[in-house]
């Protein structure tokens, strides 16, 4: 297990709100790119107040944004019916994800999301 940071607490709560926050998206239907301007809105107006919120904001951000193209990328594949039971495994992973990710950054230890694509540094 990894060490524990000496967080606030309210900056541990920021971090798995900028997880959290991907679920303003769900289900994708009403609000589709709610799973990234909702990691995007909660990071940016905390990130120069915490390097741990900021990290976070980060991974979600980076995590959201794969998983939105990984969507886009299979969402052709919907035409021969494949694509929708591929689609439904991509959100269930995402979902599994996010809370793992939004427990782990409320007790302050890092978690690093399988498959993201680091676009923002």
């Amino acid at each position: 297990m990894e060490e524990v940071k000496q967080l606030s607490e309210t900056e541990r709560n920021w971090a798995m709100f900028c997880h959290l926050s991907a679920f303003a998206g769900m289900p994708g239907l009403f609000f589709p790119f709610g799973s990234v301007l909702g990691p995007l809105i909660c990071w940016l107006s905390r990130k120069d107040e915490s390097a741990w919120v900021d990290e976070n904001g980060k991974a979600a951000m980076n995590f959201n944004l794969s998983i939105l193209l990984y969507i886009l990328l299979v969402s052709p594949l919907c035409l021969i019916k494949i694509g929708f039971l591929i689609i439904g495994f991509i959100e269930t992973f995402k979902v599994i994800c996010i809370i793992i990710a939004s427990v782990k950054a409320s007790k302050g230890e890092k978690f690093k999301y399988p498959l993201a694509i680091p676009f923002i540094q």
